[in-house]
């Protein structure tokens, strides 16, 4: 029986009209003739994505074989499928793809470091979406194109719908790894994150397996050679707080940190859009041009100007660009190590400080903790912020155990010194309904007093629920804010609300049953 690898090959390679690695200017054509989006004043093109406007986690599987068997932390997240399955669905939607009158390759790299960079190609049903691959992942050089060579194949079909019935499915979407075939398999979906969130899972499986870390983070570089990390899920801020004028952007999302410093794993951002404006995030805005991808952005309908203020589609939308549209960027995407290191958090309960110095023990206990309020739009079937724990800052894009990736963070903080911050980017004055989300201003001038060390030895207070070491004073933010439970206009309601979430933090954190004593004991003060 053909092998995966020679049956992409033989068939979907000698495809009558395979379009390969089309330049910008011709995949914007090939999609407005295609009415599969539509010019914006911007000059950007924007697209729909249907029913799926975020990530469908519960349609992730791994193809469970001998070649990952031992080494996928099988569960709820890495959910398994067998290669028999796999390889039917496989065939179904090679042979639908062969019947369309047109496909698009894209072949580039994820990894700005040479030295660990993994050559990668995407076969697209949409021109859109090959348009969205190549502004973000690595494009080649026309030497380095003649040359490539993919390791792993990202197969898109989303006009193809599964049948859960027969093809072993959860819906009609399904995102499937193949670790021994090299190939990731996505179908029934129209929502373009998926091709990039597939990749990330692949480096998060490979880069460990070489010694480098992987990381749900943002990075930029400031103008001494610092370098600064902010881990946190979508719609924490990573994207919007990594975009500083006066320090370069290394990257929005993905990167990887080995013995000779971090690098970017992507050659793009991916940016949400929901009430962006020139004001407030001008490098942002200004990024979004010709060439960009927005996905579910209304549209006025005779000047075509973007809405960002308009969420009717859904509160998820997106705009993928290239780095190089950022004007303050590093190139190549690489730089040192980590002086500074910030857990951003989206809290909806209103009880975590703004922002706070961690020990190193409670720097691997949030780090595992990964807490956050999941932001309507990101996932499927989310309306509202909903409390959640994610290991990491990444959990849903993990292959390997939560604890492989905390092992070897916590022995780069050890090695390197770097310092640690919990930054709550969420709601202050109550909690979600009640009080306002923290503005942007006050967390900027948080951040820039972290990464300028002037946090380091500021007089502070510890928070008598969750023990955190909250600074007093902070340049450019009323001192009131700085301490939540000031900010709230019923103490008693403060009180209620964190205690409440210190329960939900200790009944995570029963899981990581292996990890120290100290580590164990670095999490809220409160218990019942």
């Amino acid at each position: 029986m053909k092998t995966v690898e020679s049956f992409i090959k033989n068939e979907l390679y000698s495809h009558d009209n395979l379009q390969k690695n089309l330049s910008v200017p011709r995949l914007v054509e090939k999609i407005l003739s295609k009415n599969e989006g539509v010019l914006t004043a911007t000059g950007s093109v924007r697209a729909t994505t249907g029913a799926y406007t975020g990530r469908s986690p519960k349609d992730k599987f791994i193809v469970k074989d001998e070649s990952c068997e031992e080494f996928i932390d099988w569960g709820p997240v890495n959910k398994a499928i067998d290669e028999k399955a796999f390889n039917k669905l496989y065939k179904k939607v090679t042979a639908y793809l062969m019947e369309k009158d047109e496909l698009y390759q894209f072949k580039g790299f994820a990894g700005a470091d040479s030295n660990s960079r993994l050559p990668i190609q995407v076969i697209n049903e949409y021109a859109w979406h090959n348009l969205f691959s190549r502004q973000l992942f690595i494009n080649p050089t026309d030497e380095e194109l003649a040359s490539h060579e993919a390791d792993f194949t990202v197969i898109s079909a989303p006009t193809f719908k599964a049948d859960p019935a027969i093809d072993g499915t959860n819906s009609e979407a399904f995102i499937i790894i193949s670790f021994k075939e090299r190939v990731i398999l996505i179908g029934g979906t129209e929502y373009a994150g998926e091709i990039k969130k597939s990749i990330f899972s692949i480096m998060n499986y490979i880069l460990p397996r070489n010694n480098i870390l992987s990381m749900h983070c943002s990075a930029n570089v400031g103008q001494e050679g610092d370098v600064a990390l902010f881990f946190g899920l979508s719609g924490t801020g990573k994207t919007t707080l990594s975009a500083d004028p006066y320090r370069r952007l290394i990257g929005d999302d993905e990167h990887g940190w080995s013995p000779s410093g971090v690098f970017n794993i992507e050659g793009g951002c991916y940016a949400k859009c929901n009430n962006l404006s020139e004001k407030k995030e001008p490098q942002i805005f200004n990024a979004i041009r010709f060439g960009s991808v927005l996905e579910n952005v209304i549209l006025d309908e005779e000047s075509r100007l973007p809405d960002y203020d308009d969420t009717s589609l859904t509160e998820n939308t997106r705009a993928a660009y290239p780095v190089e549209n950022i004007d303050n960027i590093i190139t190549p995407s690489v730089a040192g190590h980590p002086n500074t290191i910030i857990f951003l958090t989206a809290d909806a309960s209103g009880t975590l400080p703004p922002i706070s110095k961690l020990t190193k023990e409670q720097a691997m206990y949030h780090f595992l903790s990964g807490y956050t309020s999941k932001l309507a739009g990101t996932e499927r079937g989310i309306t509202e912020p909903q409390a959640t724990f994610s290991a990491c800052f990444g959990s849903p894009f993990l292959p390997l155990a939560p604890a492989t990736y905390a092992k070897m963070l916590g022995e780069k903080i050890d090695l390197y010194q770097s310092n640690v911050f919990l930054v709550n980017t969420g709601w202050t004055g109550g909690s979600y309904g009640t009080g306002n989300r923290m503005k942007l201003l006050y967390t900027r001038a948080m951040i820039h007093a972290a990464l300028e060390g002037e946090l380091n030895s500021v007089e502070t207070t510890q928070d008598e629920i969750f023990g955190l070491d909250m600074p007093i004073h902070v340049p450019g933010v009323p001192d009131d804010v700085l301490i939540p439970k000031h900010t709230w206009e019923d103490p008693v309601a403060y009180d209620n609300e964190a205690k409440s979430l210190a329960m939900k933090f200790h009944e995570n954190f029963k899981k990581f049953t292996q990890v120290s004593t100290a580590i164990q004991q670095a999490g809220p003060i409160y218990r019942s």
